[in-house]
């Protein structure tokens, strides 16, 4: 189930993935795992998002999965 809130804040912001996860402090796999739905954000994860996108809510990076 593919995170769409994720995958479309990163378009948005006209990132790659490897740049996303170089943003966040995460490597490029696990960063892709997550917006892939393959596994969900830890909260450290979540602790790194915030850290570098102090504005967003994270509280949407848990609830907006979807199956493609």
């Amino acid at each position: 189930m593919k995170n769409f809130y994720l995958c479309s804040f990163r378009e948005q912001k006209e990132l790659s993935i490897a740049e996303m996860a170089k943003l966040i402090g995460v490597s490029k796999s696990y960063y892709e795992k997550i917006e892939y739905g393959d596994r969900n954000p830890s909260f450290n994860f979540i602790q790194k998002f915030k850290l570098a996108f102090p504005n967003m809510e994270t509280d949407k990076l848990m609830s907006n999965t979807q199956k493609v």
